[in-house]
């Protein structure tokens, strides 16, 4: 969901909004809540908070260098933002004592004023327009917004209104509908319809990571935040890898069908 790709000579720096894009970002999202989650619990909570931080930056600066879009850097930082989002949303909480409710106010009135800012400056929040290093760094900035905010509405919505972790999956999967809905029927315009998809599916990816990995005593699964960890890094690897691996195939197979093709001398 965007609008018409801009013109201009310099490639994009992030991926457009296909298929594809949105089942990695939903599967990143659950897999920085499960790392999280794990982190805290097998290490000093600051100490998983540092290497988060350091993670995060380290990812990031790698991929401001790409100048281009390049799978593995970006949802390597993509990656990095969701488990430092989800921790810096849980310090608001645990640290500072915060509510829910207030930690989700905060962050959307943070995201707002990115957005704001990036609109005055760029005239343009289209991700087919992040083509320089400063549209790259209020993409970022959202980005970052995004997953701190969907994490605190997730917390909200399934601890602190009681909702629960699985009827959360179901709430967020619906609401994740409307912006598609309202871009496809009601004129919805596309840059609005992709951020609020793309913030509704953090707590989506949340929700069903905390249902997973939480113990059944606190309403989840039971399955644990590590084993979470590993089957969703295992995914988002291979759906990010999945379009290179069709692309080597086919490549592979061009050749013999040079041959196959070519009447015999």
């Amino acid at each position: 969901m965007s609008t018409p790709a801009l013109q201009g000579r310099a490639p994009a720096r992030v991926p457009a909004p296909t298929r594809q894009f949105w089942i990695a970002k939903a599967v990143s999202t659950a897999l920085g809540e499960a790392v999280s989650d794990f982190s805290i619990h097998v290490l000093n909570p600051v100490l998983a908070v540092l290497l988060g931080f350091a993670f995060f930056v380290g990812a990031l600066a790698f991929q401001l260098t790409r100048r281009r879009y390049v799978p593995e850097a970006y949802w390597l930082a993509v990656a990095a933002v969701g488990v430092f989002g989800t921790m810096a949303a849980d310090v608001m909480h645990v640290v500072l004592g915060l509510p829910y409710a207030a930690t989700a106010t905060l962050y959307a009135a943070a995201l707002a004023a990115v957005f704001i800012a990036w609109r005055r400056t760029e005239r343009t929040l289209d991700v087919h327009a992040v083509t320089t290093t400063r549209r790259e760094l209020f993409y970022w900035a959202a980005v970052v917004g995004t997953f701190a905010l969907g994490t605190a509405v997730g917390d909200l919505t399934a601890v602190g209104l009681g909702l629960g972790y699985a009827p959360s999956i179901v709430l967020f999967a619906v609401l994740i509908t409307l912006p598609a809905i309202a871009y496809r029927f009601l004129g919805l315009n596309g840059v609005a319809a992709f951020w609020t998809a793309y913030v509704l599916t953090r707590p989506l990816g949340a929700s069903v990571a905390d249902w997973l990995g939480k113990p059944v005593s606190e309403g989840g699964a039971g399955v644990g935040p590590g084993w979470v960890s590993l089957v969703f890094a295992i995914a988002l690897v291979a759906v990010v890898s999945a379009p290179r691996i069709r692309a080597l195939r086919v490549t592979a197979r061009e050749p013999r069908l040079d041959r196959e093709l070519t009447p015999d001398a």
